[in-house]
């Protein structure tokens, strides 16, 4: 089992969860992070100039079996993806075991 974790842009997060929903990931968590990114430069909007460096985040977690990995991440790299600094990251780590509470279940059968 893999453990995804992705920072992606606030504004991509429907998109994100779209595409997770049509390769059949159902599952996961989420929250709004606030990080420090290396856009430096400032930017201006409406004539009022904000700083970029304290940047707003969806942060999500993806536990997955291992045959879903890729396809896990295909899908948030094309659905989150601009092209601009800043689009996000993804992380993966290997999960050793999983339990469902309810049942007691132990794991990959757990994730389905």
């Amino acid at each position: 089992m893999k453990k995804v974790e992705a920072i992606i842009r606030k504004s991509k997060f429907s998109t994100v969860k779209n595409a997770l929903h049509e390769v059949g990931v159902n599952f996961f968590s989420y929250w709004d992070v606030t990080g420090l990114g290396n856009d430096k430069e400032g930017h201006v909007y409406r004539g009022v100039s904000y700083s970029t460096s304290d940047i707003q985040r969806r942060y999500l977690s993806i536990v997955v079996n291992d045959d879903f990995e890729e396809v896990t991440i295909k899908a948030i790299l094309e659905s989150a993806s601009t092209g601009d600094v800043g689009d996000g990251k993804i992380f993966v780590s290997h999960i050793d075991d999983v339990y469902r509470i309810r049942t007691g279940e132990k794991g990959a059968q757990t994730l389905k």
